[in-house]
């Protein structure tokens, strides 16, 4: 190799490499930027089935307040616990989300509360994130990944990804039994936006599925001052320290096993209600058999 081409080499593979740092710290202000106290428009509405004996089901509405705050901030991780707040002072842990960059292990839904390991190749996630969706008991909810794209001024990132049925109807329809969820994540001038085009799927135990419907949403986050939401801030210092124990009896199940089925209740109780009922003293043995107690 000719000293010239040498140089040109060189050249080249410092300015990728400055640009894979630069993506990357882009990457990582964006998911930030979601961090903070938001009102949230929740706006769903089915739009089309092929299934001729189909009744469209209403439009779901519903507003929140919500405290979104960032608990690891790792080189190549970041988690964001999301926390409601009702009338002002009462809280709720609601969902989290972590992001891992080219992350090569996630759990993926098959339906019915089971969740299968899939492994990755190094090189399908290069430059991506995986967004780790997980329920209010820090059970998975869904994972993708994807590449944050950063253009013409946009921040953007995009999956598809299937999923159990959303919170506003797991108790109430029996019609289906997973979501294919296309999830946008683009931030705006007033916060970020959440939209979704789903498909909602019944797959049958002999792995047969059809689709029953779909359906356009739009979760809209508008940033209020941190003021708002100083209640949800109160709450989690207060209540942080059994969450970690939580996450990490978790992290030692996911990273023991290649497949997770979830019972619905265990004398006539839901996993969340036993960990809502944690005081910040309780010992992690004890979080581990709860855990276990709902594992098939």
């Amino acid at each position: 190799m000719n000293n010239r081409l040498l140089a040109t080499t060189l050249t080249l593979l410092t300015a990728s490499t400055t640009f894979a740092q630069s993506t990357k710290k882009e990457d990582r202000q964006a998911i930030k930027d979601m961090c903070g106290c938001f009102e949230i428009e929740f706006k769903y509405a089915e739009t089309f089935s092929d299934q001729e004996a189909y009744q469209k089901h209403d439009d779901y509405y519903a507003t929140a307040l919500e405290w979104a705050t960032l608990i690891e901030d790792d080189k190549d991780k970041l988690a964001i616990q999301h926390l409601l707040i009702v009338q002002d002072t009462m809280v709720i842990k609601h969902w989290r989300q972590d992001w891992e960059f080219e992350n090569t292990r996630l759990f993926t839904y098959q339906a019915d509360k089971s969740w299968t390991l899939e492994d990755l190749d190094k090189k399908d996630v290069k430059g991506q994130w995986t967004q780790k969706v997980y329920q209010v008991d820090d059970s998975p909810r869904y994972s993708g990944s994807a590449t944050w794209v950063h253009v013409d001024g946009k921040d953007e990132w995009q999956n598809t990804t299937p999923a159990p049925l959303p919170r506003r109807e797991y108790t109430k329809r029996h019609d289906y039994n997973i979501m294919l969820r296309n999830n946008q994540v683009q931030l705006t001038d007033y916060g970020w936006l959440h939209e979704q085009d789903n498909i909602k799927i019944s797959q049958e135990a002999d792995g047969s599925a059809t689709t029953i419907a779909e359906e356009k949403g739009f979760n809209s986050y508008k940033r209020v001052p941190d003021s708002r939401c100083e209640a949800a801030q109160k709450w989690w210092v207060e209540n942080q320290e059994i969450w970690k124990k939580v996450r990490a009896e978790w992290d030692v199940l996911l990273a023991d096993n290649d497949q997770i089925k979830l019972k619905n209740k265990v004398a006539d109780k839901r996993l969340y209600e036993y960990l809502f009922e944690l005081k910040p003293d309780t010992e992690s043995s004890e979080i581990k058999k709860i855990l276990k107690q709902f594992m098939e």
